[in-house]
């Protein structure tokens, strides 16, 4: 399989207060750092990173890191604009399989990615996402066929992955990730996350 990973991190977390989300810390580290990380040790691929709000603070803490960097001028566009952005960076004549990824979903795992990977493997579906939330829905991360990437490239505004992932349903394996309901939109989510991370460790 050749794959390469987005990793959208242009968002201007404004319902932070402008706190930017992707540098808020884990375990010591940035968390935009951590998923770009963790990504890297899959030894898959390229991995794209899509800045476009507070990419003067973001950047220096992923600049070090084998990655590409792309930005998206237009990223008050919504979603749709940074994974346009995103899928315009990859080397299309070579990538198979591309995985999207947010900067606030702090329990993604190395371990998880690789699921997403055999299980496309295993059935061979062109999509492949996982499944978390009450009530239950199929969402990033993910896995896409580049067949695709015409069908992203139609999407506009603030919508993502997980519209395609509704409509070519048909098409979609699913790995079970409950932890991914755990995301980082307000300082309420912030805090239930730290509460979570203290228990886990």
């Amino acid at each position: 399989m050749n794959l390469a990973t987005i990793i959208l991190a242009a968002g201007a977390s404004s319902r932070l207060g402008g706190q930017p989300k992707q540098l808020l810390v884990q375990n010591g580290i940035p968390l935009v750092q951590r998923i770009v990380q963790t990504t890297l040790s899959l030894e898959a691929g390229p991995v794209i990173v899509v800045l476009g709000a507070n990419q003067s603070l973001i950047l220096p803490e992923i600049q070090h890191l084998p990655v590409q960097i792309a930005t998206n001028p237009n990223w008050q566009e919504g979603l749709a604009s940074s994974l346009h952005v995103g899928l315009n960076s990859l080397p299309q004549d070579s990538i198979d399989y591309f995985l999207v990824l947010l900067t606030d979903q702090p329990f993604v795992t190395a371990e998880l990615l690789q699921t997403l990977i055999t299980t496309q493997q295993r059935t061979g579906k062109g999509i492949v996402a996982c499944r978390y939330g009450n009530p239950d829905h199929l969402g990033v991360p993910a896995l896409f066929s580049m067949s695709y990437r015409p069908a992203f490239m139609k999407l506009s505004g603030d919508v993502g992955a997980r519209k395609l992932i509704q409509q070519h349903a048909d098409d979609c394996a699913e790995v079970g990730f409950d932890l991914g309901t755990i995301d980082l939109d307000t300082w309420a989510d912030v805090e239930a996350w730290q509460k979570r991370a203290l228990t886990r460790s």
